[in-house]
C-alpha cells in the first residue's frame, strides 16, 4: 500500500494544506444576516441589564438591616459606657455636690452635663438646699429619711428571708429526690439478686440478704398537691430509714400517717 503511487498522491499532501476558514467565506456573510443573531444577543443583553437594575433597586429597598442601623444611628444617642454609669450611681448615692465626675480620655460624651442632670433630678436635698432649710425643716427631712430607711430595711429583710426560705426549700427537694433515687436503686438491685438466686445463676451472690423494710410503701394523696417543707423533712427521714433497713421505719411511718396524712 505504501509503495502504491496513487495512495501516495492522495495522502502525501495530507496535513500540509491549511483548513478553509468558513467565517470569512461569502456564504457565511450571507448566513449571519439571515439568522438575525446579533439583534437577538443585543435584546438579551438589554433585558438582562434592565432586570439587574430592578433587582438592585428591590434589594436596596428591602435591606432592612441597613435601614435599622441607619435609623438607630440617626435617632438613638450614643450609649454611655460602664464607667460613666458607675460614676452616676456613685454620685446619686452620695447626694453631694462634692462628688466629681470626669470624662474619659476619648471625649465621646460630656459626663459633667450628665452629672449635673443627675444632681438636679435625683438629689433633692444636696448641701446648698440643706443650708437654706431651718432647724424644724431639717428635723422633718431627718424624720422622712429615717422613715424611708426603716421601710426599705423592712423590705430588704423580707426579701432576704424569702430568699433563704426558697434556698432551703430547694435543698429539701434535692435531698428528697436524691434519697428517693437511692431507695429505688437499692430496691431494684435487691429484686434482681432475688431473681438470680431463684434461677440458680452462678454469677448471683450465694446468700441474698433479706430486707424487712426495703419494700415499704409510703402512702401519699396526690390530690393534696406538692408537699410542704415539713412534710418533705418527714419523708426524707422515712426514706433514709428504709434505705438503711432501720427498725425505726414502722414508728416513723405511723407518725407520718397520724400527724401528716390523717391529722386529727
Amino acid at each position: 500500500m505504501r509503495d502504491c503511487r496513487m495512495w501516495w498522491t492522495i495522502t502525501g499532501n495530507y496535513g500540509n494544506i491549511l483548513p478553509i476558514d468558513w467565517s470569512k467565506t461569502y456564504a457565511r456573510k450571507l448566513q449571519i444576516p439571515a439568522l438575525n443573531l446579533n439583534e437577538q444577543v443585543k435584546a438579551e443583553e438589554e433585558e438582562y441589564t434592565s432586570l439587574s437594575d430592578e433587582d438592585e433597586a428591590v434589594a436596596s429597598d428591602l435591606d432592612m438591616h441597613s435601614l435599622i442601623l441607619g435609623r438607630s444611628h440617626e435617632t438613638e444617642p450614643e450609649p454611655p459606657t460602664a464607667d460613666e454609669v458607675i460614676k452616676e450611681i456613685d454620685f446619686i448615692m452620695q447626694d453631694s455636690p462634692a462628688s466629681e465626675c470626669c470624662c474619659d480620655e476619648s471625649g465621646a460624651c460630656n459626663c459633667q452635663e450628665r452629672c449635673e442632670k443627675g444632681k438636679h433630678c435625683s438629689a433633692p436635698f444636696y448641701q446648698e438646699k440643706l443650708n437654706e432649710l431651718s432647724l424644724s425643716e431639717l428635723n422633718e427631712v431627718l424624720l422622712e429619711l429615717e422613715a424611708q430607711i426603716k421601710d426599705l430595711s423592712e423590705v430588704l429583710i423580707a426579701e432576704l428571708a424569702l430568699r433563704d426560705e426558697l434556698e432551703f426549700e430547694k435543698e429539701l427537694k434535692n435531698s428528697f429526690i436524691q434519697q428517693l433515687l437511692l431507695v429505688q436503686t437499692k430496691r431494684r438491685q435487691h429484686n434482681l439478686d432475688r431473681k438470680r438466686n431463684k434461677n440458680g445463676d452462678k454469677a448471683a451472690p450465694n446468700g441474698v440478704q433479706q430486707s424487712k423494710y426495703l419494700t415499704t410503701v409510703i402512702p401519699y394523696h396526690a390530690a393534696n398537691g406538692p408537699p410542704e417543707n415539713a412534710t418533705l423533712q418527714v419523708l426524707i427521714k422515712i426514706l433514709k430509714a428504709i434505705e438503711q433497713d432501720s427498725p425505726a421505719v414502722p414508728t416513723l411511718l405511723t407518725d407520718y400517717i397520724l400527724k401528716v396524712l390523717c391529722p386529727t
